[in-house]
């Protein structure tokens, strides 16, 4: 017998071992590290094709560029509608005014390509009124009450969308009221724009 000890066989000799941290001392900061230079071996750039194609399918859905990729980036998928409520569309004082939007709100919608529009009214205003006086728009129902439960909220709102063929997570609201902004979670949506935000000629005018 020798007193020589056997050589000490390192983890990442044994064969299989995929290069990752070992479990020897220090192995978060060598996760952490490992994990870094794993991003920088990855394409940080989008596609220019890909990025062409998303340009275009924001200018679709009246919105800039870096709006639609964080909501895309959010929801994982492509929006595929805009959940306006009544006030996001200027009809506010239906008595006076009647029940058909501003001329500069229906512009922007009758630019909107390949994406339901779809509208929450609410009272005095009633769903067929609002979409018999706005032909732009595909639907409208009835907008959800301070009365109603979130659980009462979130089920008008899914069953909206359901109706429509569009899941929540593929919608993004536009309002102007904070009890409107409460609807992207409850829809679960891809997110939130205030109306000033999506029609810039209403800046300053939102009550967000």
């Amino acid at each position: 017998m020798t007193d020589e000890k056997s050589p000490r066989i390192s983890p990442r000799a044994v064969m299989g071992h995929n290069g990752g941290p070992t479990l020897e001392k220090g192995h978060s900061y060598r996760t952490f590290m490992w994990r870094q230079a794993q991003k920088q071996l990855l394409p940080n750039a989008v596609p220019l094709m890909v990025v062409r194609m998303r340009v275009k399918r924001a200018a679709e859905l009246g919105m800039d560029y870096k709006t639609y990729a964080s909501f895309r980036q959010y929801s994982g998928q492509d929006i595929l509608g805009l959940l306006f409520s009544s006030n996001a569309l200027g009809i506010l004082d239906p008595l006076r005014r009647g029940p058909a939007m501003p001329t500069k709100e229906r512009e922007a919608l009758e630019r909107i390509e390949n994406a339901a529009k779809l509208v929450l009214v609410h009272a005095p205003l009633t769903p067929g009124v609002v979409a018999e006086a706005n032909p732009v728009i595909d639907a409208a129902g009835t907008a959800p009450t301070l009365r109603e439960s979130w659980s009462d909220t979130r089920v008008r709102l899914e069953n909206f969308a359901r109706a429509h063929h569009v899941s929540g997570n593929r919608l993004v609201i536009v309002g102007d009221a904070p009890l409107e902004q409460d609807w992207t979670a409850a829809l679960r949506a891809a997110g939130y724009l205030p109306a000033d935000r999506y029609f810039p000629h209403r800046a300053g005018t939102s009550a967000i």
